[in-house]
């Protein structure tokens, strides 16, 4: 992959003498976590390696994200750790922010024995992994490119490519329907034990009925991905393989990225297999189907490094081209992140590419976020929003498939980079955030409020970016903070209203909205509570602005701007303001 140097960007940035004292520079200001971009970067941005505080974030999340996955290797008493080794990597607006290798790529010889300690090879930053699933995404990009050729038509069944794929009631599949994953197929089914040979294979996908009617139900399956590689073959004359190093790796420049290594000694080892009778498996792909299939089919096999993803997802965050070498118009990188499957809200899914998944998107989850993850332990996370990227890829099979899931240093990794963009006051000089944390419960109350016979207004500003079993709860107490009950509220949003019985999770537009409260007449504390749950977390929540006004004279009846000694905190934290 191809880094621009940064020479003159560190010398920038250096820190400076003077008097005889030691002056930092003032690190640059990064574009706020709620203020999304809306578009692409520009074409020719290329990844410059730089350091989390120089591009404007906060190091102390990232460095925690990096100390997080380093845990994960270590084995608790009695136990195994989640992964051998692994290799991180963070991008933001066009800066590598973090790169960390750790752990070991090869480090048993089965799953029951220890190599000798002499005999462990040690994790690279250069280390090459079996990227698993996240192989779809290169079958994906291939076959948006004969969309955007004019080759291919989504909506078109795909019998119209293929004619043996008709067979059995699957004339009408489209090819959207296979790269969102309603198409109807079964997940997954045993070709390298059931059937001979790569012909039989591939036509026992060709001939298997549905087991739904299309686009009736998400089901995510192997099948789609393989029948759209045996589709991309056939248009182009030319193996899978081939197709995408001539027309995605090599244009992009990812010289570390393809299928069947050349030397298996760079990658990182996966799993001991029995059945197949494989041993310990590297440098050939470790999924059995695909290794059946000669290593490369279009739902796994491709081989790659942080670094060679990093460009990637560059390239998709600039619209579709980096240095010079486009791959797909920005017409087809929008298709790409546009969710197809409203209809099933929990599984949003543009062409090929997962959106907006929390499990392990974590806090960078939105609208706009793009990736996939892979069963070796990899991941990519691309959000568009914030031109920023996270790519954690680990070896979490080796030894064993069953020794856990990542999915929690998965989250934490995205988490460290969306926390790390600055979230700002939008009112004077603080505002109020919660939510930085798993299973917490954080409370912000006001001192009473003496509402007239008329009542009262409450009026405050709101970020809120939360999963959606997080929820924040406005609440007012009449007996000293005994009891609390829900307080009704409207939000005001960009002219829309809508109306919420006291509590709300979710969102992921990331801007601040209005919000408006009735306060019936007496006197009352006010209350926000943030409750996170024990795994996903968003953003967090913010309120701002805070001010109660009586009904009809408008008299100020609190303005916690102005007094902040009136609330009092437990769990939230003061946000600066903007610069």
């Amino acid at each position: 992959m191809r880094l621009r140097p940064v020479a003159a960007a560190l010398a920038a940035t250096a820190a400076l003498t003077l008097g005889g004292g030691l002056m930092t520079a003032t690190p640059a200001s990064a574009d706020p976590y709620d203020d999304p971009h809306l578009g692409f970067a520009p074409a020719a941005t290329v990844l410059e390696d730089s350091t989390p505080r120089r591009a404007g974030l906060d190091p102390k999340t990232i460095a925690d994200a990096v100390a997080a996955v380093h845990a994960a290797e270590e084995a608790p008493a009695g136990g195994h750790p989640l992964f051998a080794g692994a290799v991180g990597l963070m991008g933001h607006e066009g800066k590598v922010v973090e790169r960390d290798a750790s752990g070991w790529a090869l480090r048993w010889a089965d799953p029951t024995t220890e190599l000798p300690r002499d005999q462990w090879e040690p994790v690279r930053t250069d280390t090459v992994f079996d990227l698993a699933s996240v192989s779809k995404l290169f079958t994906s990009i291939a076959v948006v490119q004969l969309v955007q050729e004019g080759a291919v038509s989504l909506d078109a069944p795909v019998a119209t490519y293929l004619p043996e794929f008709a067979a059995n009631g699957k004339q009408d599949v489209t090819v959207r329907q296979l790269l969102t994953h309603t198409s109807g197929f079964v997940s997954w089914l045993p070709l390298w034990s059931a059937y001979p040979d790569k012909a039989a294979r591939i036509k026992a996908v060709m001939d298997q009925p549905l087991d739904n009617p299309p686009g009736t139900t998400y089901l995510y399956s192997d099948l789609n991905l393989i029948t759209l590689g045996v589709m991309v073959e056939r248009l182009r004359g030319a193996p899978l393989d081939v197709v995408v190093h001539d027309r995605i790796t090599a244009p992009l420049g990812m010289d570390d990225t393809g299928y069947n290594p050349t030397d298996p000694g760079r990658t990182a080892a996966t799993e001991y297999q029995a059945s197949p009778p494989r041993g310990m498996v590297r440098g050939e792909v470790h999924d059995e189907n695909a290794w059946s299939l000669g290593g490369v089919a279009g739902h796994a096999g491709v081989f790659s490094t942080a670094d060679d993803l990093a460009v990637m997802a560059q390239a998709l965050l600039n619209g579709g081209a980096y240095e010079g070498h486009r791959i797909l118009t920005r017409q087809s990188v929008t298709s790409l992140i546009t969710n197809f499957n409203g209809r099933f809200p929990d599984d949003a899914h543009g062409l090929g590419f997962e959106l907006d998944q929390r499990w392990y998107m974590d806090a960078l989850a939105g609208p706009r976020t793009a990736g996939h993850t892979g069963y070796t332990g990899t991941s990519v996370v691309i959000d568009f929003a914030s031109r920023s990227f996270a790519i954690l890829l680990t070896n979490r099979v080796h030894p064993s498939r069953d020794w856990g899931s990542v999915n929690e240093p998965r989250r934490q990794w995205a988490h460290g980079l969306a926390a790390a963009m600055p979230l700002r006051a939008q009112v004077g000089r603080t505002a109020w955030y919660a939510g930085g944390r798993n299973a917490e419960a954080s409370t912000l109350t006001t001192t009473a409020v003496a509402a007239p016979t008329r009542g009262a207004l409450l009026e405050f500003d709101l970020f809120l970016d939360t999963e959606t079993t997080d929820p924040l709860y406005l609440e007012r107490s009449t007996d000293g903070g005994t009891t609390w009950m829900p307080v009704s509220f409207q939000i005001r949003d960009r002219g829309v209203t809508s109306t919420h019985d006291g509590v709300i999770a979710g969102s992921g537009v990331r801007r601040w909205v209005h919000v408006r409260a009735d306060v019936p007449e007496g006197a009352a504390q006010l209350r926000w509570r943030h409750v996170t749950d024990a795994t996903s977390l968003g953003r967090g929540v913010a309120v701002d602005g805070i001010r109660v006004t009586a009904r009809g004279s408008g008299a100020v009846l609190l303005d916690a701007e102005r007094r902040p000694a009136t609330l009092t905190t437990v769990g939230w934290e003061p946000l600066g303001a903007k610069p």
